[in-house]
This record gives structure tokens, C-alpha cells and sequence, in this order.
């Protein structure tokens, strides 16, 4: 292994050479390859992290290249699922980093054996019931995670450490309610989408390195185009139903889900366990009432005006709709209950 690679970084006091390895046999799983994934798994690979799991439900899209910094143009035309194409990307950048993607959605029935023996999960989604989900997971099994978002301009970051700091339903104890901004509304620039991500990876280096006191402690916030700052110190909740009462309500769900997609006028269809589907038997099937194309990793069909994506594992994203009654009812008519 060379770690001439690394001599930049390891002049850096705070690591150092010997921080440097505890870095190279650290464990971090990424949930979520999107624009926030993307940029976090790069600049861990990159340092030297030694093991990488990065889950995502997704394909590459077009519209996913202007921000989503580890896929190009072939990924898109191809339609490689996000965690195939990073995977790739990042074997290429470092070889020292053992580097695993997985072609799921991070679910109840499955995230502990997801982020099973790592010590670090990083957010890297865009909705609140997943990060719900994840919070329970990792107050349950004592992880530190780090919750992030953008969209706009906007960007925001917490860093959850359990036993420690308030947990995700300090904070935020049920969603925000009315109508919210996504991207598919008012769009996301690039610029808060890093400034996030960088916040990330920068504590996860001060979690994996056992700088608890250097932790910011903080609900960071920002926006980059007003030149607008926040810095919230939240506290712990005596009441929280998860780090108090040690609720585990999202972990312990196991019903069928659907959820709206940012940026995309799609539903996902999720269902409580894999059912492992054929793809070729269900190709032929489909063919019967549309184009089909596809791939080992999923089929893309246009039915009736709606472009269904269909993974082994029974999900699907139906884009054309953004209502999960209509996503649900083509799923049960093509695909099956």
C-alpha cells in the first residue's frame, strides 16, 4: 500500500501518520448515492477510509450529472443503478479502500444488517422517514450517524452521537408539517450540496479518530446564495420517544411503503420483504403491453404513459405520478400484489 497517496493529509496535526491508519481500517456506510452520497463517498475514498458501503435505490439520470459528482453521461444512457456506478468509479480512484455498493432501499426489514459493523453512517437521502429509520437503527445499536440536507441554496447538518447528543427525534419530533420545497420545486445548486457533505465527512473523521471534543455540536445551517448563517445548539429531550423511551416505531414497521421521490414526479413502491423476482419472465410479460429495456440490475418499461423502473427485490419507481395511490395501483396491475 502507498501511502505517499495520503502525505498531504497526514501533515495535518489533528490525524497525523498514525491517524492515517486508523483511518485505513475504519468502516463508514453511506445510505444514499445521490448528490449528498455521491460527494461524501468521494472524499472518503479518497482519504483513505478503509471499508465503504454505499446503498442506493436509484438509476443514473441525466438529470442527476449536474450535481452527483461520480457519474457521467454512460452511466446515465445505460441506466446503471447509483451504487453499480460508484462502486466502479471509486475502485478506480483507490485501490487501498475496499469499496461495496448495494442495490437496495434502506427499509425496515433490512438496515441493521445494512450498517451492521460499521461505525459511522452517513445520510446521504432526501426524505424523513428514511432518516426517521435511521435514526432508530443507530440510537438502538449505538452508531453515530450524521443527518444532512439540501435543496436550493439551502443546506443543513447534525451530527447524532448516541448516549451523547440530542438524536434526530430531539429535534425534529414529527416531520415538517405543510407544504415543503424539494428539488423538483425550487431546484438545488451544487455548492450547498458539497458545503453539507464536507461538514459530513469532516466529523466522521473526528468520530473515526476518537476527537468526540472536536465535534461542532451543533444544527449547522446555511445559505450559500444569501450568505446566510446558522449555528442551533439543540439539547436533549427528556420526553424523546427514541433516546428516552427507546421507541423504535420506524425500525419496527414492516408494512408495504411508498414514497414520493425529490426532483423526480415518481413514487417509489417498496414492499415489507423482498420477493425476488424474475426479471426475464417478468421482461416477457411486460412486453406485452409496452416497450421493455433492461439490464442484470433492473427493467425500465413505458406503460401507458409511465415509466416503471422494476428491481430484483420487488421495488419499483413509477415516475409519471407523484401520487401513491395511482403508483400503487400500477404496481398491483403489472406487477402483482
Amino acid at each position: 500500500m502507498n501511502r505517499e497517496k495520503y502525505s498531504r493529509q497526514s501533515l495535518f496535526q489533528p490525524i497525523g501518520a498514525e491517524g492515517q491508519e486508523k483511518l485505513l481500517r475504519s468502516r463508514v456506510a453511506i445510505l444514499g448515492c445521490g448528490a449528498l452520497g455521491t460527494a461524501q463517498a468521494n472524499a472518503l475514498v479518497r482519504a483513505g477510509v478503509g471499508r465503504i458501503r454505499i446503498v442506493d435505490r436509484d438509476f443514473v439520470e441525466e438529470s442527476n450529472l449536474q450535481r452527483q459528482m461520480l457519474f457521467d453521461e454512460a452511466d446515465a444512457a445505460a441506466s446503471l443503478p447509483k451504487a453499480v456506478a460508484a462502486e466502479r468509479k471509486l475502485r478506480m480512484i483507490n485501490s487501498d479502500v475496499q469499496v461495496e455498493g448495494v442495490v437496495a432501499d434502506a427499509e425496515s426489514h433490512n438496515i441493521e444488517n445494512l450498517v451492521e459493523g460499521f461505525q459511522v453512517i452517513l445520510d446521504g437521502t432526501d426524505n424523513f422517514a428514511t432518516r426517521y429509520l435511521i435514526n432508530d437503527v443507530a440510537i438502538k445499536h449505538g452508531i453515530p450517524w450524521i443527518y444532512a440536507a439540501a435543496v436550493a441554496s439551502y443546506a443543513a447538518t447534525l451530527t447524532i452521537i448516541p448516549g451523547r447528543t440530542p438524536c434526530l427525534a430531539c429535534v425534529f419530533p414529527r416531520p415538517p408539517e405543510g407544504m415543503q420545497d424539494t428539488c423538483e420545486t425550487v431546484g438545488v445548486i451544487g455548492p450547498a450540496v458539497a458545503w453539507a457533505a464536507s461538514i459530513q465527512v469532516t466529523e466522521t473523521f473526528k468520530i473515526l479518530l476518537g476527537r468526540l471534543d472536536d465535534l461542532h455540536g451543533s444544527l449547522l445551517a446555511c445559505d450559500l446564495w444569501k450568505n446566510h448563517f446558522q449555528q442551533i445548539k439543540p439539547a436533549i429531550r427528556s420526553d424523546c420517544r427514541v433516546c428516552g423511551g427507546r421507541e423504535f416505531a420506524h425500525l419496527e414497521s414492516r408494512a408495504t411503503s411508498s414514497t414520493t421521490l425529490c426532483g423526480r414526479d415518481a413514487v417509489q413502491i417498496s414492499m415489507g420483504e423482498s420477493r425476488h423476482l424474475d426479471l426475464a419472465a417478468l421482461r416477457a410479460r411486460l412486453e406485452r403491453f409496452g416497450t421493455v429495456r433492461g439490464n442484470e440490475y433492473l427493467l425500465r418499461c413505458l406503460l401507458g404513459g409511465y415509466d416503471l423502473t422494476i428491481f430484483p427485490d420487488g421495488r419499483a419507481i413509477i415516475k409519471g405520478t407523484d401520487d401513491p395511490v395511482v403508483a400503487r395501483s400500477l404496481y398491483a396491475k403489472y406487477i402483482g400484489a
